[in-house]
């Protein structure tokens, strides 16, 4: 008589091998998770810019930090080559992603370490806060705008990888068209905004001037709930884009046309965080429930100096 063992072993065999499969799939679905936090799955709110080979897609997580980063250079007039170098920076560092941890204590879009003097960890932890120290070390580099992208990052950084910026130029130069104005209609975003909470106009306000200044400030807020009444119609904001300050590095950047373009792309970019469901600017509307997340033409056109922004209901 054999062993008494033998007959168990083929299955002990058959045994292992399902459970190397079911490792295999929970292998494959853990990836698959993975990949759909970041760049989100079919159907799920997306963005790009660019188009064919010249194209890069992101989530509207790291879209609405893109803008932030765009935001806050401009607004200190700094030229559209400042907001690239941070851009690519922080694809690097976070690839757009506001998140808490790193190596050591570093944080945030830009991997900042309160032990090295950037702030306290709730300071960079905040993305208008943490744009604005990148964009101070950056003007203090001599020539910056004339130095090469991942040279001007690593003077401000000083990673142990310098030349890790480089990869991310063309992905960054394609948002910082779009985010600075000088690209109009080029930020294409889905969204799915329609239902669930109502947009706050108060918080939208206060997002603008955060990252705008107070020149950003709405000049009307209609609809929405007024005098504790509830109302049918959604809250639309009208920002003003006349004597706005924007970026000023090339003729016409200032102009009226870039910096409506540069507010109604960053209103986009957010739409998913401060519940935007429309989009308008002269001739140009986006709306969050059409598939493509494009831009159309608006009918009417508008005739104002002024972006106009309808809010969830």
């Amino acid at each position: 008589m054999g062993p008494v063992s033998e007959p168990t072993r083929p299955r002990r065999r058959g045994r292992r091998a399902r459970y190397a499969a079911a490792f295999a799939v929970l292998l494959g679905l853990s990836a698959y998770v993975a990949v759909h936090q970041m760049t989100g799955s079919t159907g799920a709110p997306r963005c790009s810019v660019g188009d064919g080979d010249n194209r890069y897609e992101f989530t509207p997580e790291q879209a609405s930090n893109a803008a932030v980063i765009a935001a806050v250079g401009t607004t200190r007039g700094l030229p559209e080559r400042a907001v690239t170098i941070a851009l690519a920076t922080s694809l690097q560092e976070s690839a757009l992603r506001n998140i808490e941890h790193g190596d050591r204590d570093s944080l945030g879009l830009f991997q900042q370490r309160p032990s090295q003097g950037w702030g306290t960890a709730a300071q960079i932890m905040d993305p208008v806060y943490s744009s604005g120290k990148f964009y101070e070390g950056l003007e203090k580099v001599p020539g910056y705008s004339r130095l090469p992208l991942t040279v001007a990052a690593q003077r401000v950084q000083r990673s142990g990888f310098p030349q890790a910026y480089a990869k991310h130029e063309p992905d960054a130069a394609l948002l910082s068209a779009a985010l600075t104005g000088r690209s109009p209609a080029a930020l294409i975003c889905t969204a799915s905004v329609a239902e669930g909470r109502p947009g706050d106009p108060e918080q939208v306000r206060r997002e603008l001037v955060r990252s705008f200044g107070e020149k950003a400030v709405p000049t009307a807020v209609t609809g929405g709930p007024s005098a504790g009444r509830p109302s049918s119609e959604p809250p639309v904001l009208v920002v003003p884009v006349r004597g706005a300050t924007g970026v000023g590095s090339a003729p016409g950047a200032g102009s009226d046309e870039r910096r409506g373009w540069e507010l109604a792309q960053w209103a986009v970019a957010r739409a998913d965080a401060l519940r935007i469901t429309e989009v308008s600017f002269g001739d140009r509307v986006w709306r969050a429930g059409e598939a493509a997340g494009g831009w159309s033409k608006s009918s009417p056109p508008g005739t104002d100096a002024s972006v106009r922004l309808r809010l969830a209901r």
